[in-house]
Order: structure tokens, then sequence, then C-alpha cells
């Protein structure tokens, strides 16, 4: 069940385009953290176990490999750890290198959450009238990975099927891969032109042409656009003032461990934390009400 799905688009186009600009433009460490945090912990919610496990061991692997890239080619920073190739390696540079990886992991959460949450209708529906063309192209693309791998496994599984390449030697699976390949080009090839000819026929685009849509917007779209709107606010004005500004050269800043500070990465963690929140309370809720039947 994906209650936060529920939303109606504006909202949740608005919640992942703050989200993803906090993430990229805020270098601090512990809004990096939340922000990774966040994205997992909602992530969680919409996936099943067996992917989560897979996905976590797959980026912890990307994590690890970026964050002992960057001392390895930067070495700016004063604290030197030790020479290699007559190179410092400094601490500076090992943290900027594990906040660059904290980033890029939590971007690539969330950005996997976005997907299974901005569905392609809802994107229409946003932006159909703004820019026909340019949103129907990203909706599709939006859907063209999973259905590409999708018609990947139906042909490979076709193909054993039929009794095409069901041996393991390397070269039976060359030749599979290379099929399967194609054919699947071209089926992509073939489908993006049908359905652009099938818009086109059904007159999207046209000025003057009405939309039908499912989207209704109700008191609980206002309210949580208020919430995350005034947070947000809150944290341009906290970055504003310094209070989110950390730098990692030539020394690392300081962070200062006070009640007001505790009360920025507080807003900060409610606003990463908002769509976590919204699922489990309708998960609680719904169990509460299978209890009472």
């Amino acid at each position: 069940m994906q209650s936060f799905a529920t939303f109606h688009p504006i909202v949740l186009f608005f919640y992942y385009m703050i989200v993803m600009t906090m993430t990229v433009f805020i270098m601090h460490p512990f809004v990096l953290i939340l922000s990774i945090i966040g994205s997992l912990f909602f992530y969680a919610f919409l996936t099943p176990y067996k992917t989560i496990v897979r996905d976590l061991g797959f980026y912890i692997l990307v994590f690890f490999l970026i964050s002992v890239t960057n001392p390895i080619f930067v070495h700016k920073g004063e604290t030197i750890l030790f020479y290699l190739n007559d190179n410092p390696v400094t601490v500076e540079a090992f943290i900027y290198g594990f906040m660059i990886a904290t980033m890029l992991v939590a971007v690539i959460f969330w950005s996997k959450s976005y997907s299974s949450i901005m569905t392609s209708d809802k994107f229409i529906y946003l932006f159909g009238k703004m820019i026909p063309k340019l949103s129907l192209i990203i909706s599709m693309a939006l859907r063209f990975i999973p259905r590409f791998k999708h018609q990947i496994l139906k042909v490979n599984q076709t193909q054993k099927t039929l009794g095409i390449y069901t041996s393991n030697s390397i070269t039976d699976r060359i030749m599979s891969g290379i099929r399967t390949f194609n054919s699947v080009v071209m089926w992509s090839m073939e489908n993006a032109i049908s359905q652009a000819d099938a818009m086109k026929a059904r007159g999207y685009g046209l000025k003057g042409r009405t939309n039908f849509s499912l989207f209704r917007w109700y008191s609980r779209d206002t309210i949580t656009l208020a919430i995350m709107f005034c947070m947000f606010i809150l944290v341009l004005y906290f970055n504003s003032r310094g209070a989110l500004s950390f730098n990692y050269y030539p020394t690392l800043t300081v962070i200062d461990v006070s009640r007001i500070n505790f009360f920025h990465f507080f807003v900060v963690f409610i606003l990463f934390t908002l769509p976590s929140f919204i699922e489990l309370k309708e998960n609680l809720q719904w169990k509460y009400l299978k209890s009472k039947i």
C-alpha cells in the first residue's frame, strides 16, 4: 500500500524537487546523512525485501568506491594521514569523498522512489498543457527502463522455451544476448512510434483539447503542501544565515551542537522523513482497523 502516492501530483512533484535540491546543493554532513536515511526509509516502504537487499549490496559497493576514489585523486586538506606515490592522502579528502558518495546514493534512492510514485500519467497531467511534446517524451523515457528490462526477460524466456541457445556455453550466451538485444531495440522503436501516432490521433497537444483526470485536490493536499512549503522556506532561511553551510577544505568546519542548530536539523529531518511518516501512519491505521474486524 502506497499512501503517499495517493496525494495530488503537484504535492508529489513539489516534494521531490525540494528534497533533490537540498540533497544536491546543501553539502552539510548532517543534511546529507538525513537525506540518505529518509530516502532509504521511504524506499523500504515501497519495495519488496529481496529487492532492497539486492540494491543495498550493489550501492554499498558504489558508495565504497566513490569514498575511496576521492582521496586518491584529490590531495587538498591540512590533516595528512599518509603519502601515496609522494602524494598526500588527507582526512578532509576522505570525509569529502564520503559525503559525495552519500549525496549520490541518496539522489539515486530518491530517484527510485520518484519513478515508483510519479507515474507517467501524473507527469503528463502536470505538464501536458504547458509542454505537451516534451512531457510525452519524458514520460516515455521514465517508463522505458522498467519496460525494457521486462521485455528483455520475456524475449529471453521465449528463446529458451523454443530451445534456442539453451546451453551454458559462452558462445551461446553471447549469441543469445545479441539476439535478445536486437529484438528488444526493434520493439522499443516500434512501440515509441506507435505510442506517438496514437497520441497524435487522439489530438494530444492540440489547442482547446480537454483532458480527463482522476486526480482531485483535497484538504490533506493543502495541509501537506503548506507544511512542505513552510519548512522549505525555513531551510532556505537557515542556509542563507550560514547555519547549513560547511567547508571541507582546507580544514573541516567545526559543527556547533546547540539548541538552535538542533532545531535546524530537526526541520530538515521532518522534511526528509515526511513520506515515511505518512506511510507508517497509514500502515498502522490499516492494521488497527483490520484488528477490529
